[in-house]
């Protein structure tokens, strides 16, 4: 369910981590706090590129693939950190879901994830445009999380939907729609709003989505949703290896 890239320098020998993480966990990217003080849903979804020394080896071979795919000058490093720095300040939310149309190849993507594969796949591709050769074979493999609904329907952001001036009746219904998706709850509480949940999405085909700090409702449609795993070939060098 994780992703990310390490470095090795030719030079010191050192080892190093880069990948993209929720700040505040994936269940507060996911679903929003619900404050007694405040009217709107209070959102921890802010997501970042962190970069430290050492590579668990151990774990990522336990849980998932340890493999060298390509080897980089240090020119081409430098070009990498400084684009990772543009890609830091310009996409710093996290979002899980991806939205479709259909659960079938060449669909309407009406709204893309943005998590730690969408970084690593991103990464990849720059790579490529500096020169970077790829030398392994191995498939990439992504967990993805898709949602399926009809045409969405924006509804406004904070200020518009739960404002002095705002929507009442659909702020309460978003409220409402993220009540059950709360942390800290008893198993009998937790069976409750599963329920809740599944009568909300699946009989009424609704659901409340948040993303780019703004509210969108989707029409959702069978199969609702659906989780994958993905197999994508890392990309192809897209100029001459810079020296």
């Amino acid at each position: 369910m994780h992703d990310a890239i390490g470095f090795r320098s030719s030079l010191t020998g050192r080892n190093y981590t880069m990948e993209w993480y929720e700040l505040f966990q994936l269940g507060n990217c996911t679903f929003p706090h619900l404050r007694p003080e405040l009217e709107a849903p209070f959102w921890c979804n802010q997501g970042a590129a962190c970069f430290y020394e050492g590579i668990d080896d151990l774990h990522w071979m336990q849980n998932g693939t340890l493999e060298q795919v390509a080897e980089m000058t240090g020119s081409q490093f430098n070009e990498m950190a400084r684009w990772v720095r543009e890609d830091n300040e310009t996409g710093i939310y996290y979002e899980t879901w991806t939205v479709q149309a259909e659960p079938s190849p060449n669909t309407t993507v009406w709204f893309e994830s943005y998590d730690c594969s969408q970084f690593v796949h991103r990464t990849y591709r720059k790579l490529a445009d500096l020169g970077v050769t790829f030398s392994s074979k191995q498939q990439t493999n992504y967990t993805k999380i898709f949602l399926y609904s009809t045409e969405p329907v924006f509804l406004g952001n904070d200020s518009s939907i739960f404002g002095q001036a705002g929507k009442q009746e659909l702020a309460a219904d978003i409220r409402k729609f993220y009540h059950p998706f709360r942390p800290h709850q008893s198993v009998k509480e937790f069976l409750i709003s599963l329920l809740q949940v599944l009568d909300k999405v699946i009989l009424e085909r609704s659901f409340y989505l948040y993303y780019n700090y703004e509210y969108w409702h989707l029409p959702m449609k069978p199969p609702y949703i659906k989780i994958t795993y993905e197999e994508i070939p890392l990309p192809h060098t897209g100029k001459a290896i810079i020296e």
